[in-house]
């Protein structure tokens, strides 16, 4: 039973390995990039925005209902587009404090 498990154990390292090696964990650049030249594009679709800097603890959600004066009014997934596309890809969770982003206006 020890020599089975230590088998299967040995198979599931070297499939990590190989996989890691092949495919691997870490994003493709080269996808980045095309979201990055993809996102600039749709910048100039007219989206209205405001702009404000990130203090501690805020996230992309706060921001907007601060500036709403209530909950936002659409769907989250929507926020999330048109965050990236005015911020030139980057993510609602990568916003960093003390930093000023562009932020949708549905009002």
């Amino acid at each position: 039973m020890k020599r089975l498990s230590a088998f299967i154990l040995s198979i599931l390292c070297i499939y990590a390995i190989y996989f890691d090696l092949t495919k691997g964990t870490l994003p493709d650049q080269n996808k980045e990039i095309a979201v990055e030249a993809s996102a600039a594009d749709h910048q100039s679709a007219g989206l209205e925005y405001f702009e404000e800097q990130v203090g501690p603890g805020e996230t992309v959600l706060t921001i907007m209902e601060a500036e709403l004066g209530g909950p936002v009014p659409v769907a989250i997934e929507t926020v999330v587009n048109d965050f990236q596309t005015l911020n030139n890809g980057i993510q609602p969770e990568q916003i960093q404090n003390g930093k000023t982003y562009k932020f949708p206006s549905y009002k």
